[in-house]
């Protein structure tokens, strides 16, 4: 068994079966989430539960947050019962949820005056990759701290990167999250683009899937359009909230402005289904 004492911030569709994944490897966990009824299915593998982030720091070495927003970082920091409402001092604390870098470097400044360390680590893949333990990972931070943590976040991904310092592995992954929403604007597109030519969605798949351009993503994503399933994966409004990040880091390219538009147009109605509901926004 691992003795390394882990803390869990965040049980939404993501930080349910990435936490799980350290719990099989034998890691103590212990998790805190606003909804305590996510907590149940940890609880009963064998998680503990603390009843706010400040008392998870106080029992733990290394605290993982997986949350929505910036909005929800400031509040597990700085809350009333926050994680620095604690002093605790010796701690690693990394952050993978997508946020912008900006509030990883405030962050990361305000646990370093407690002494402790912070990394940010988003990562690239959805349920079914975290399910699998098979995500890609981009850190931004300290080589030592990103050491301590390796080994823990290899539980979870497949490739562990350190990609830079404090903040990089955001931008990194509002880099791969703006060429995602590209994709998929071209995934709908194309099917639109077929549809209106009188070729039927399952046939264009077929042909995509067996040539240069096949791959996972419009497997899966194409088996959702053929089936009128926009259940979230990877739910609409995140990704127009990712590429706001992105144009606050400066992105400004052809392709990249006309997919911020598209799903900035597309949130209101669409935000709270799949990505690939983008093609309801493009058949409009």
């Amino acid at each position: 068994m691992n003795t390394t004492k882990i803390g869990w911030i965040g049980l939404g569709k993501m930080g349910i079966p990435m936490s799980q994944q350290l719990i099989k490897a034998g890691y103590p966990v212990t998790v805190y989430n606003r909804n305590t009824d996510k907590e149940d299915s940890l609880k009963a593998i064998g998680a503990g539960t603390a009843a706010s982030p400040g008392k998870l720091i106080q029992q733990t070495d290394v605290v993982i947050i997986m949350v929505s927003d910036d909005a929800a970082i400031d509040a597990i920091f700085n809350g009333d019962n926050g994680l620095l409402s604690a002093h605790t001092s010796g701690k690693l604390i990394i952050n993978m949820s997508t946020v912008s870098p900006a509030i990883s470097e405030q962050m990361a400044r305000l646990c370093e005056q407690q002494g402790n360390s912070y990394l940010d680590a988003p990562v690239s893949g959805s349920v079914k990759q975290a399910d699998e333990g098979t995500l890609v990972i981009m850190v931004g931070g300290d080589e030592k701290a990103f050491e301590q943590a390796k080994p823990i976040l290899e539980k979870m991904g497949k490739l562990t990167m350190l990609i830079g310092d404090i903040g990089a592995g955001n931008k990194a992954k509002l880099v791969i999250n703006t060429m995602l929403s590209v994709y998929s604007q071209g995934l709908a597109e194309a099917v639109v683009f077929a549809e209106q030519n009188g070729i039927k969605t399952k046939d264009l798949i077929t042909l995509l899937n067996n040539g240069a351009m096949g791959s996972p993503y419009i497997k899966i994503k194409g088996e959702a359009i053929i089936n009128n399933n926009y259940t979230p994966a990877f739910a609409l409004k995140h990704i127009a909230k990712d590429l706001r990040l992105a144009k606050d880091i400066g992105l400004k390219s052809p392709l990249g402005n006309v997919a911020y538009q598209t799903f900035q147009d597309a949130e209101a109605k669409l935000g709270d289904e799949d990505i690939i509901a983008v093609i309801k926004q493009v058949r409009e």
